[in-house]
């Protein structure tokens, strides 16, 4: 968790993404934020990729380095828009071109149908590798936290 104060918030308030949310469990180093449904989802060019906007209530999970956060507070969430488009990438944009590379390279040597299950079955690895280098992730995408009332 990064803390970002108000003034270089509004300065650059473009290049960021903010997201309110309260609150919702405060454990072992870590800060649930339940993120609500927002009105900045509509004028914003990676909503339809992003999965924030598509219902109600999100939770996220934020290491908690500042402990002047206390339950159900409300909080703006806070990370570059650049960082939003990399998380779409490593989600969606790249498997996709994994899949479709091994589907089509494997369907000049094999059978169809052992090439589409073969490129669906190379989205498993790709997957738990996502998952293991889940703290290199982590510390590549900075999350901030700013109180309601310092916007």
């Amino acid at each position: 968790m990064k803390r970002v104060d108000q003034n270089n918030f509004n300065a650059v308030s473009k290049n960021f993404v903010k997201h309110t949310g309260t609150i919702s469990k405060i454990a072992d180093g870590f800060i649930t934020i339940s993120l609500d449904g927002d009105m900045n989802c509509v004028a914003c060019n990676a909503r339809a990729a992003c999965g924030v906007s598509e219902s109600n209530s999100k939770e996220i999970k934020i290491v908690n380095t500042d402990r002047s956060f206390q339950l159900n507070e409300g909080v703006n969430v806070i990370m570059q828009k650049e960082l939003g488009l990399k998380a779409v990438f490593w989600a969606y944009i790249f498997p996709f071109i994994l899949l479709f590379s091994v589907l089509i390279v494997a369907s000049t040597f094999l059978k169809e149908w052992i090439a589409g299950l073969l490129s669906i079955f190379v989205l498993i690895p790709y997957y738990l590798m996502l998952h293991f280098f889940n703290n290199s992730f982590e510390s590549a995408f900075k999350i901030s936290i700013l109180k309601n009332q310092e916007l």
